[in-house]
């Protein structure tokens, strides 16, 4: 195929330019995509900075239309040029036990830790350079996960199909979200607010958006979301203020979705039930002393978990779909390949201006 893609080019930790990037033919068993958006996730903001992966093209959350493919992929797929589509970040092997499992999100080969690739954490070096969202065309890989985004559904709201779909997996697949329960999401962010939309859409009796003081406008959006507490982990005893929505029951599920310190995993445990159950989904940087005596004492699990399943995604989807929460509220900003490093530079908290979700349209 003749031409190029315009594309936002990381170069340097925290520097891109744009560049011209040639468009390859695909293959009998590949194709290409036109992106319409892409959401900027806070992971984007750690390879921003990284020396590592540079010259890349960053982005994720893509959202576009199919634009050209080989026989072979088109059978493959179940999709045809022209549909409207999101894809995952993961390029799984497909054969082994975790993808034969369902459990791709754990496959090898999309860790580049040890040598996997995904789409926008995948260097220009790896031809055809063309893996991230932040450039107006997508190389689409053999190995591409795919889900058709229902009719009606901008491409800004459809960009936080991921986050979204992490905040089914975590608070409803993994967390068991549902009547009688009790939620609580720690950190009022995209993904935070994912799992509020979650919790809330699963039906569960109590969902509690935890934060800062300095929270308070992202706390009534929770709660426009479906939160149906907030509260401010900085003042009084957040433990008490859990027993008291609770009636003494205290959590079920505890998420900690935040970029606060290693001690708010401590925090969390202290608001579970017996036999309740704490997800970490945030890296920590550094450690420090876990609280084995009460989660010894209140006989709870402590557990890692990231990304998604291809179930939780298409679940976002179909809230997409129902219109039934106002998505809009999450996207603050979009914007297009020029104010990539700016986009960045906010979402990493560098810039006076607050954001929470924010979309790059390649073609604005």
């Amino acid at each position: 195929m003749a031409g190029t893609s315009l594309a936002a080019v990381m170069t340097a930790p925290k520097t891109t330019e744009l560049r011209e990037i040639p468009l390859p033919d695909p293959a009998d068993d590949s194709g290409l995509l036109r992106v319409v958006a892409n959401g900027i996730c806070g992971s984007d903001v750690n390879k921003y900075k990284s020396d590592k992966l540079a010259p890349a093209i960053l982005g994720h959350e893509i959202v576009g239309y199919v634009e050209a493919l080989g026989a072979t992929a088109k059978s493959r797929w179940g999709v045809k040029e022209g549909d409207y589509v999101a894809l995952e970040e993961y390029l799984p092997c497909g054969h082994c036990a975790y993808c034969r499992s369902g459990e791709y999100r754990s496959c090898v080969e999309t860790d580049i830790r040890t040598g996997g690739i995904r789409y926008g954490t995948t260097p220009l070096s790896v031809s055809p350079s063309l893996y991230g969202g932040h450039s107006r065309y997508l190389y689409l890989h053999p190995r591409t996960i795919f889900h058709k985004i229902p009719n009606g559904i901008a491409p800004h709201v459809a960009a936080m199909a991921l986050p979204l779909g992490n905040g089914f997996q975590w608070a409803y697949l993994d967390g068991e979200a549902g009547p009688e329960k009790t939620i609580v999401v720690v950190g009022p962010g995209q993904q935070g607010f994912g799992s509020i939309v979650a919790a809330a859409a699963a039906g569960a009796q109590n969902v509690v958006i935890a934060g800062l003081s300095r929270h308070t406008e992202r706390f009534e959006i929770a709660k426009k979301l479906g939160a149906t507490h907030a509260i401010a982990l900085d003042q009084g005893d957040p433990r008490e203020e859990i027993r008291r929505i609770t009636g003494g029951k205290m959590a079920d599920t505890v998420i900690d979705v935040s970029s606060a310190g290693p001690e708010i995993i401590n925090a969390g445990i202290a608001l579970l039930k017996k036999r309740g159950q704490m997800l970490c989904t945030a890296y920590k940087k550094t450690a420090a002393p876990l609280d084995i005596d009460r989660l010894i004492q209140n006989q709870a699990h402590l557990s890692g978990t990231r990304g998604h399943s291809f179930e939780a995604v298409e679940i976002a989807l179909q809230t997409m779909k129902s219109g039934k929460f106002p998505l809009d509220l999450i996207s603050t900003h979009v914007m297009g390949l020029n104010d990539v490093d700016h986009a960045l530079r906010m979402v990493g908290g560098e810039l006076p201006e607050k954001s929470i979700h924010v979309t790059i349209e390649p073609w604005r």
